[in-house]
């Protein structure tokens, strides 16, 4: 069996039977006779099934084109809700959304300004999914995802909300006990502390007089959970290395103090919103983009100077 053209098959199906006949069904559709008629075959060949019986004066349904007259009837009325209910929301998005993220992006950045979100967009449903895995955008149904890194599906249309950088960072009390590290040499002297679940967790990229530089850590302390070992570096039992978009309220607060900043390799990382292709013509869809890169936009803790600084640096070395 072949597939149903478009929904005009249908909609001439369902106004033939409504009228009783072809050349009053093609006037409600601005449609020549022989058109629609035509659309009606096509119906029929494509289900090898024959659904009106024609005369001269009228057309009923076969027994077969009854049983499809009931689901016909449903999609098309489907179809005209639908119509309408993105034209009421041209102007003021509404509707369900469903959202994947990671644990740290919607721990630090998505949930904290979801009442923003809410208030501007009151009739918009959002449904989020907080896994640190990549889900099938397409067979979950999934509108937007927000992942870090590359994008790896090129069915999906992938839209960069910003770059994150890998800050080294330890709690005031911690370099009370222990002292600040003035170079990456003298990490083996200290309490280091890793993302146990991230490939490459203990090499750590540093700049030196000869370049970019791994150093490799000893981990003092490791979790799988960035959120774990964040509370293990807010409690002073080491020193992390992590997304500054996680570590970014506990800089501004002074509960972690970054170091090494001089020497640290930015690795500057991208983060970006992946969803179906016309997916973002939805208005609830579109909103939503666009908040995502307003709460993604910019780290506070990274200062004009600093930044200039590290560019300098990594100038000076190529």
């Amino acid at each position: 069996m072949g597939r149903i053209g478009d929904r005009g098959e249908m909609e001439a199906f369902v106004r033939a039977v409504e009228r009783g006949s072809f050349s009053a069904a093609a006037r409600d559709l601005k449609l020549t006779p022989s058109a629609l008629s035509k659309m009606v075959t096509r119906l029929e060949t494509v289900l090898g099934a024959r659904l009106l019986n024609r005369t001269t004066r009228k057309v009923t349904t076969t027994v077969e084109g009854a049983l499809f007259l009931a689901r016909c009837r449903r999609i098309v009325a489907e179809f005209e809700d639908a119509e309408r209910e993105v034209g009421r929301s041209r102007d003021k998005p509404r509707g369900k959304l469903l959202m994947h993220a990671g644990v740290g992006f919607s721990t630090h950045r998505l949930v904290p300004a979801m009442p923003r979100f809410v208030a501007r967009y009151p009739e918009v449903q959002v449904e989020l999914i907080v896994e640190d895995r990549d889900l099938d955008v397409v067979r979950n149904g999934i509108d937007i995802s927000v992942r870090p890194g590359l994008p790896l599906d090129q069915s999906l249309v992938a839209r960069k909300l910003g770059e994150f950088e890998r800050v080294v960072c330890a709690s005031p009390a911690y370099l009370a006990r222990h002292g600040v590290p003035r170079s990456p040499d003298e990490l083996s002297t200290h309490a280091c502390m890793t993302i146990s679940s991230l490939p490459g967790r203990s090499k750590w990229p540093f700049l030196t007089a000869s370049g970019r530089q791994i150093f490799e850590v000893i981990p003092h302390l490791s979790a799988t959970s960035a959120d774990a070992v964040r509370r293990f570096a807010l409690m002073g039992l080491g020193i992390v290395r992590m997304n500054d978009f996680i570590l970014d309220e506990d800089i501004r607060a002074a509960r972690l103090v970054p170091v090494l900043v001089d020497q640290f390799y930015p690795e500057r990382n991208p983060m970006h919103a992946l969803y179906p292709h016309d997916r973002h013509r939805l208005p609830r869809v579109a909103v939503m983009l666009d908040f995502l890169g307003e709460i993604f936009g910019s780290v506070s803790w990274r200062s004009a100077g600093a930044a200039t600084g590290r560019k300098a640096r990594l100038r000076d070395r190529k």
